[in-house]
């Protein structure tokens, strides 16, 4: 019986194939050999991973003409173990693998716990996986399988894996025919092969109807959209906890989540009893919450003494439809006593569906032993004298009391008073329980006639003593509940207060790596534990930063070649690995991704090689990590945006330049070409001195042009960081008077002054410095009408040598000023000679002065005009004699 089920894959990923079956012998991998021939027949890249038929001489002849790959050699004890070799298969990468034994446990130092782990790897590798399984093996059918065998598979496999095969065939044969086969062939080497026939029928059933759910899950009838909607309408919550029989109630959970394909959510209520919690039961509630991740629930965590209110609560405000538990196991129903888990829920939650699951391995009644552990409380010395102390207190009290002649009701209320403060300094509420029954006892032994004794001579005493007992009881029980809640308020306010402080130190950072130092600072102070972190850049993990909760030369165990595999594991397949987890168990730290998405920015590392994260460690783990995301997600789209801005900005100014090319050069190319024609064609009907003005023109276009070629790329060549400066020590002087040489020749129209030391030196690339000078001196030409008054002057000024250029023009407008030096900005002062400016000697000189490491500015100059200024560094000549 084959399933083509519809199952989206992602893109990339292999699909898997799994062929199952109830028992082994029913030809599971001969069958998969078959379809993996006729693959091979066709063309198809088909190699063996590993293959276990040695019982099987059919199944070994026809795979001897697949391709084999290597195995892994493990030793265990005198034993050797063949293994896949991942490594090995992914450098290979075949089209199809063929894996035997989907459920199998892999041995001690492998990379993974499970072998379907491996075969997970390998599919997000893109490879194609055939692989074989008992159904019996799946995860969430243990009881059932419990029930048939007397003992569970211990080598199991997640409902989701199989569920999210895209194919399942389910290889069929008649038990009769598989018991005859198992008995005449090759039973003695099958360990189980001496099942009975009802047992190998109801195996059979099992299978058929695990396939079946399988098909029901994924029907391809219904539209999407609907499904979603039905989804949406149920919501199961399983209730954590460290009973022996937890286990199975999360597997009905998920077989009932499955059947309704709706959410699942597994809930633990963490009381003030659980820091009491024995080290076996702590060890147990660990192995149910990871039996409820495995099956495909999300694990939520609230804290409250009231487990019906909070788990009432929390479906109330979830949308939870259905809630699952198992029977409490309460011997009798007596009259007086609380009432159970169930009965509280029923009545604050009578909206829910509420199933019972019973506990069918065992009675429901507790071993003596399981509750003898369960509930004897711990012994404090230090409670214990707390506790006589406070009885003796009151004791003292009450003599001074019965001194004074007061009345015995002030003597039972100090008592009373005892008992309360009995219950807020001690860690257990039994020390109350004593206390009231001692508090009782010592009232009527020392302040009751007759006195010093424990006999009483008045009838009403007994119920003084039967309500002061009352009394003092529930007095110490709401004083228990209420430190109980406060702890639990200090703890969810410390942790509130945690992640504020994180939200407001990322809203600081300013950069991913800054992000990650602080998200290691704040696990380190949560936490306590030593904090590995790498970031990742270009898909690579980066030096990892490490911080260690006490002083200790214990970094190098964190940096080692198994740890950074480790790291390196989380980063390409984004998942969690590292101690506590099925991949890489024998870390020394627990990994995780920091992951917005599908997208990683790093891998946090947090040490549990010795001891395991609590669930409210893991539950503040991943906030912190959500948040870091959060905040490094932003940090990203930020970049992108500034990057984004300065791509526009470049296209704006290439557009600026190319708008002003065509408009500026047109003019002077025109008046070129034109004078030239003219020239050729027609130059001996004109007199001299008109050919000489059109020489004249001609040679004064041409110098625009290649001045403002220069202009453009002396900028070009600073933005982009490629011009190196040639910084030697130059007479100012010199600089100025080769800078007068190279002017416009319409400078012959003006009246250029120069004013300044004639041996001050300054620290110049003196070709770049003329053309600041010329730059400034073309500019004062170009804005001002024949005749002006041109300054050039310079003096020393501190450190720096003062460069000025000034004019006695128009000026430029407080308007301008603030933009007069920006890239392809032009004062709207109309230019002498009417061709428009480009805005580019101003910006040229202002980036030739900043690589200098000086100033340039502009200014009025008295009574009109502008005057340019700028800075460079000044240079002193020793002189030796």
């Amino acid at each position: 019986m084959e399933q083509q089920t519809a199952v989206r894959i992602e893109k990339g990923r292999g699909a898997l194939t799994i062929f199952a079956s109830y028992f082994s012998g029913t030809g599971k991998t001969f069958r998969m050999l078959e379809a993996a021939t006729q693959v091979h027949r066709a063309g198809g890249d088909v190699v063996i991973g590993l293959l276990s038929c040695s019982q099987w001489p059919q199944t070994q002849a026809m795979a001897e003409p697949f391709e084999s790959m290597p195995q892994r050699a493990v030793t265990a004890g005198d034993d050797v173990i063949y293994e896949i070799d991942l490594d090995a298969c992914l450098k290979r990468r075949p089209q199809i693998l063929l894996i035997d034994d989907l459920s199998h446990v892999n041995a001690e130092g492998s990379r993974h716990k499970n072998r379907y782990r491996d075969i997970e790897e390998l599919l997000k590798a893109g490879i194609d996986v055939y692989t074989t399984v008992d159904i019996q093996h799946i995860e969430s059918i243990q009881e059932t399988v419990f029930e048939i065998f007397g003992a569970p598979e211990s080598e199991r496999i997640p409902d989701c894996v199989f569920d999210q095969a895209a194919h399942v065939e389910f290889i069929d044969m008649e038990p009769e025919q598989l018991q005859n086969r198992l008995k005449q062939g090759c039973g003695a080497r099958i360990p189980s092969a001496g099942c009975t026939l009802s047992q190998l029928n109801a195996l059979r059933e099992l299978g058929l109807r695990r396939c079946a759910d399988r098909s029901a899950l994924y029907a391809s009838t219904q539209p999407a959209q609907s499904q979603a909607l039905y989804r949406m309408q149920e919501h199961i919550l399983v209730c954590l906890s460290s009973a022996p029989s937890n286990a199975q109630v999360i597997r009905t959970a998920a077989r009932m989540a499955g059947a309704f394909r709706c959410g699942f959510t597994a809930l633990f209520v963490e009381t003030s009893k659980f820091q009491w919690m024995p080290q076996p039961d702590r060890e147990r509630l660990r192995d149910n919450l990871k039996l409820a991740q495995k099956l495909g629930a999300s694990i939520e965590t609230v804290y409250g003494d009231d487990i019906a209110y909070q788990i009432a609560e929390y479906s109330r405000l979830s949308g939870i439809t259905k809630i699952v538990l198992g029977r409490d196991m309460i011997p009798h129903r007596y009259i007086f006593r609380k009432a159970s888990l169930t009965e509280q829920l029923i009545e604050l939650a009578p909206d829910f569906d509420i199933h019972i699951i019973p506990d069918n391995r065992r009675s429901n009644r507790l071993t003596s032993r399981y509750r003898e552990v369960l509930h004897t409380p711990s012994v404090s010395l230090i409670d214990l004298a707390k506790s006589i102390l406070i009885l003796a207190l009151a004791t003292i009290i009450g003599f001074l009391f019965h001194c004074l002649g007061l009345n015995e009701t002030n003597i039972i209320t100090v008592y009373i008073l005892g008992v309360m403060l009995t219950s807020v300094f001690t860690k257990n509420s039994v020390y109350s329980l004593i206390n009231s029954i001692a508090g009782v006892l010592a009232f009527n032994f020392f302040f009751t006639e007759p006195r010093f004794s424990l006999n009483v001579h008045s009838n009403d005493y007994p119920v003084t003593f039967v309500v002061m007992f009352v009394v003092s009881f529930l007095t110490s029980s709401l004083a228990a509940k209420l430190k109980s809640l406060a702890k639990h308020s200090a703890q969810m306010a410390w942790r509130t207060k945690i992640l504020l402080e994180t939200s407001q130190d990322l809203q600081k950072a300013g950069s991913q790596t800054e992000i990650l130092s602080i998200i290691a600072d704040q696990l380190l102070k949560i936490l306590q534990r030593d904090i590995v972190v790498y970031c990742v850049k270009d898909e690579k993990l980066q030096e990892p930063e490490i911080l260690l909760a006490e002083e200790s030369d214990l970094k190098a165990q964190y940096t080692t070649d198994q740890e950074k595999q480790v790291a390196q594991w989380v980063l390409t397949n984004n998942k969690r690995a590292g101690a506590g987890t099925e991949t890489f168990s024998d870390a020394r730290c627990t990994y995780l991704s920091v992951r917005a998405g599908e997208h990683i920015y790093g891998v946090v590392g947090v040490a549990a090689a010795g001891k395991g994260l609590e669930t409210s460690e893991n539950s503040i783990l991943l906030s912190v990590l959500e948040e870091c995301a959060l905040a490094m997600e932003n940090q990203r789209h930020l970049e992108e945006k500034e990057a984004a801005a300065v791509l526009a900005k470049n296209e704006q100014l290439r557009a600026n330049l190319l708008r002003s090319i065509s408009h500026d050069l047109r003019t002077p190319l025109t008046s070129i070409s034109g004078n030239a024609s003219n020239l050729l064609s027609n130059g001996d009907m004109f007199d001299a001195k008109t050919r000489q003005q059109m020489y004249t023109d001609i040679y004064d276009d041409s110098i625009w042009l290649i001045n403002l070629v220069e202009n453009l790329l002396s900028v070009s060549r600073l933005d982009g960081g490629r011009m190196n400066l040639h910084i030697s020590t130059e007479l100012v002087d010199d600089v100025v008077s080769e800078a007068l040489r190279h002017i416009n020749r319409k400078s012959v129209d003006y009246h250029l002054h120069t004013q300044g030391d004639d041996y001050l030196l300054a620290q110049m690339d003196a070709r770049l410095i003329v053309q600041v000078v010329i730059n400034l001196v073309d500019n004062a030409i170009k804005y001002t009408p024949p005749g002006s008054d041109i300054d050039i002057s310079w003096k020393r000024q501190g450190k720096y040598v003062l460069i000025t250029v000034a004019d006695n023009g128009p000026g430029i407008s407080d308007e301008a000023k603030p933009h007069i030096f920006d890239m392809f900005y032009s004062a709207s002062n109309q230019i002498v000679d009417s061709r428009r400016s480009m805005g580019l000697g101003l910006a040229l000189c202002k980036s030739i002065v900043n690589a200098h490491g000086g100033e340039i500015t502009v200014s009025d100059q008295l009574p009109h005009g502008a005057m340019f200024t700028f800075s460079i560094p000044a240079r002193e000549v020793d002189l030796h004699e």
